[in-house]
């Protein structure tokens, strides 16, 4: 089964070149995209098994990415290297991704059109066998895996309290800035 990490041809080659050398570190690859505009950029997502992942370590993956790339030489033109994290709407790359993130809202389009749309958007229902499964306006669908091209959470207020719930229960932030944030959340929905 395929998965979202890479799309395009080079995206893949150079996932094949870094994972091996990101998991040999401790980390999973969540998403790599060489990205051309006014200049080209190579963005690599990665966290933790635990989903987590500090600016330094970043730093030290892309240390790491940057030696391994500059041997293998797979992109011709000059690019800037990206390390970061997936962030709080993070995008959803592996099968596994849909059932850890079970009801939280996701975005998800598919390659073909399903029943006349490509873009579903509703709460996550985790996964069965090889389909994501999605509660939507109509009810709940299962879409394969092998047929999406993009998903990712939505940002909610939901989404970001869960996110910094499980920070906080893992020492990263403390609980003034907890409290602080929760304020903050709370404010706005009852703004709402």
């Amino acid at each position: 089964m395929s998965d979202l990490i890479a799309k395009a041809a080079i995206d893949r080659r150079v996932q094949e070149i870094i994972e091996p050398v990101i998991a040999d570190m401790g980390f999973e690859l969540v998403r790599v995209r060489l990205m051309s505009g006014k200049s080209t950029t190579l963005q690599i997502m990665a966290q933790k098994p635990d989903g987590t992942i500090e600016v330094d370590e970043c730093g030290q993956i892309s240390t790491a990415v940057s030696a391994v790339l500059d041997v293998e030489d797979p992109i011709l033109d000059a690019y800037t290297l990206e390390v970061s994290s997936p962030g709080i709407d993070r995008p959803l790359t592996r099968l596994k991704d849909f059932e850890q993130w079970k009801g939280y809202e996701a975005k998800i389009e598919t390659e073909e059109l399903i029943d006349g749309r490509r873009r579903f958007k509703g709460e996550l229902q985790g996964v069965e066998d090889d389909e994501v499964l999605i509660e939507i306006e109509e009810g709940t669908i299962g879409l394969k895996f092998e047929w999406l091209s993009d998903a990712k959470l939505v940002l909610t207020d939901d989404l970001i309290r869960e996110v910094l719930r499980s920070r906080k229960d893992a020492g990263q932030i403390d609980e003034t800035q907890f409290d602080d944030v929760e304020t903050i959340i709370d404010g706005d929905e009852e703004n709402d």
